[in-house]
């Protein structure tokens, strides 16, 4: 396979002193260290592997990664460690998959925009349940999980740029958190599961709320406001830094718990639809296409928040 590598484009940022909290007598040597470990984005999968309803993506404990609409709509493909693509499941006849979660059992949770529902599959036996239903959600899109296996749901009206957002519980009932939100995209928990962060792809926002430990937020305030093109999904770092997809930029932001772009990664298409982190270190992000149907993959310099939680068992 020919593999495409684009440079990175970096900020003039402290980079690693914002990820790693290095000290300023420091920054020389851990900014080459920065500038000399993130580098390419590096194409995994052709294009049109996936339908350009890719997104996802999702690593399990075993470095597996998951993401929606592996050759046709409805499926969940999988990339072993070798990165070969395969079907993984169909799910149930009209439900279609977006956000890919998986608790602290190794449980996997599927957003299924058409349906209204999260859809939960047992990795063992394959078999898939409805784990909660709510028949007033827009479309369930991206998902998040906490500590306490709670999922916290974005739900955008694309067509009117509203939105809201929900919480389903453990034993999955359905809570609204907020409604008449701009177009909720891309939702995460911080590492410490104190914060809760929801973009708005239309209007270009990213909010955090205050997370309590009863799963209610607070607080509400904008972390960054981009002043140009859209947001899809983004996940955390073990230090709390956020790695947005920039949807029509064609790059991965990542932005600092302040609320500073630290830098971005240039990707070969233009349409990132969500990330995740995985490989043997926690390390490899992920990135869906869009425009592409396929993934790519650059290096971080820290490990993925989700990473750190299933390996920290």
């Amino acid at each position: 396979m020919h593999y495409q590598k684009f440079l990175l484009q970096i900020t003039p940022l402290c980079i690693a002193a914002a990820l790693t909290g290095c000290k300023s007598g420091d920054q020389k040597t851990e900014n080459s260290a920065a500038s000399d470990t993130v580098k390419t984005s590096t194409v995994i999968v052709p294009p049109k592997t996936f339908t350009s309803g890719v997104e996802g993506p999702a690593v399990d404990a075993n470095g597996v990664l998951y993401a929606v609409n592996f050759a046709s709509e409805g499926t969940i493909g999988m990339l072993d460690a070798q990165e070969n693509a395969s079907l993984f499941v169909t799910l149930p006849e009209g439900s279609v998959g977006n956000g890919i979660r998986f608790s602290s059992k190794g449980e996997m949770f599927i957003a299924d925009y058409p349906k209204h529902n999260i859809l939960k599959v047992d990795m063992a036996s394959k078999a898939i349940s409805v784990f909660a239903h709510e028949d007033k959600m827009n479309q369930p899109n991206d998902i998040a999980i906490d500590d306490q296996d709670r999922i916290y749901a974005s739900d955008p009206n694309w067509k009117e740029n509203t939105g809201n957002l929900w919480r389903i519980d453990a034993d999955g009932k359905v809570t609204l958190l907020e409604d008449s939100m701009g177009t909720s995209n891309g939702v995460e928990v911080s590492p410490d599961n104190k914060t809760l962060y929801v973009n708005e792809s239309a209007q270009r926002n990213v909010w955090a709320y205050d997370l309590a430990p009863d799963g209610s937020i607070s607080n509400k305030r904008i972390l960054i406001t981009f002043p140009d093109f859209g947001m899809d999904g983004m996940r955390c770092d073990e230090a709390g830094n956020l790695y947005i997809a920039r949807y029509g930029k064609g790059t991965v932001a990542v932005v600092s718990p302040e609320g500073q772009v630290l830098y971005e990664v240039t990707l070969t298409g233009k349409s990132p639809t969500n990330v995740a982190f995985g490989g043997p270190d926690g390390k490899t992000v992920y990135v869906t296409l869009q425009d592409q149907g396929n993934i790519e993959k650059f290096e971080a310099l820290l490990p993925g928040r989700a990473w750190r939680l299933s390996h920290s068992k």
